[in-house]
């Protein structure tokens, strides 16, 4: 990332990581950009985290980049790349089809059935023992509540399924095929399904909203829907490829996921491994792409406006939201 520094947005970025990091135990890291300055402040920038959910963008691209390259194709049925016998539900006359996962149109619930137990208090590692063979008997009984492609409901269970496809369709774990299709190409050497070798002493510890210790997740087939780690100089390069420095290769693949739009209400749209919005036409009317994660101990934002060029991130080693202050440095960059 070859940017420029600017001693007023560094000011602005200083400010908001105090603000997030106000009455919290674990490590904030915020960075920024606008146009071709970029800061960092909080904690050491190359402070890795995990991001939960915002893991959807990097599972959706890689959709895309098999997309535009003829390998596969959003309107591809689900059930032919899942393993012979796998039980699909069906509602209506239309399949579940890639697109559908990606967009959350699948109408699949929010999480395998039976996978979380009903308990006041979750599990401290709540996915670690859904392994594909959970995912998919857990598939098999259920019923998508909207017949596919007519109604958004969000779903970490149709984004997982969505990976376990790519993966069983490209021979490759979901942490080669990020690497393959994503980081690799970006550089984006701190971002991955664990810490690097080397790098695991650089991974803040997690805290629960109160503060207390909380253990790193292990997400198991349920990766592709939020378990990648990474740092903010590595989500500021993946926002600056939506910006438009992205090598050749990526391009296409990056203005599919931001071209294809369904309305999701109150002037929200869903993207292949986003949400949009537009800010108020008195502050710009500007496009904003975005998407937040969170797991038991981190809360991640990750917003870019690509018409003013400029983006967010916004990690936290806490389990407490991040958006507000994220989204209030995203505004005051697009107009100034």
């Amino acid at each position: 990332m070859t940017v420029q520094t600017a001693v007023a947005l560094e000011e602005h970025v200083a400010r908001t990581a105090e603000r997030v990091a106000a009455g919290r135990r674990g490590a904030v890291v915020v960075g920024a950009v606008r146009g071709d300055e970029c800061a960092f402040g909080g904690a050491a920038p190359d402070t890795l985290f995990e991001i939960g959910s915002v893991t959807k963008t990097f599972t959706s691209l890689a959709l895309a980049a098999l997309a535009v390259r003829g390998q596969l194709a959003l309107d591809r049925p689900l059930a032919g790349l899942l393993p012979a016998g796998t039980a699909v539900p069906v509602r209506g006359d239309r399949p579940i089809e890639l697109g559908h996962l990606a967009c959350h149109l699948s109408g699949l619930p929010a999480l395998p059935p039976g996978l979380l137990p009903r308990t006041l208090r979750p599990p401290a590692d709540p996915y670690a023992h859904c392994t594909q063979e959970v995912l998919l008997d857990a598939l098999g009984r259920t019923r998508p509540r909207s017949a596919p492609g007519s109604r958004f409901r969000y779903s970490n269970l149709g984004v997982a399924l969505l990976g376990l496809a790519l993966t069983r369709h490209t021979g490759q774990d979901f942490a080669a095929l990020i690497r393959a299709e994503i980081t690799g190409p970006l550089g984006m050497t701190g971002t991955g399904t664990a810490p690097a070798a080397g790098s695991a002493a650089r991974l803040a510890p997690g805290h629960s909203f109160t503060g207390r210790a909380r253990p790193p997740w292990h997400t198991a087939a349920m990766s592709p829907a939020g378990g990648l780690y990474s740092t903010a100089p590595d989500l500021l390069t993946f926002a600056l490829a939506q910006l438009g420095d992205a090598p050749e290769r990526l391009r296409p693949a990056i203005a599919l996921t931001h071209a294809t739009t369904h309305p999701v209400g109150r002037g929200t749209t869903a993207h292949p491994g986003w949400f949009g919005m537009r800010t108020p036409r008195g502050r710009g009317g500007h496009r904003v792409l975005f998407h937040n994660g969170g797991t038991g101990g981190y809360r991640a934002l990750l917003a870019v406006a690509p018409e003013p060029r400029a983006a967010v991130v916004v990690l936290s080693a806490t389990a407490r939201g991040v958006d507000r202050h994220g989204f209030a440095l995203l505004d005051h960059l697009t107009r100034t």
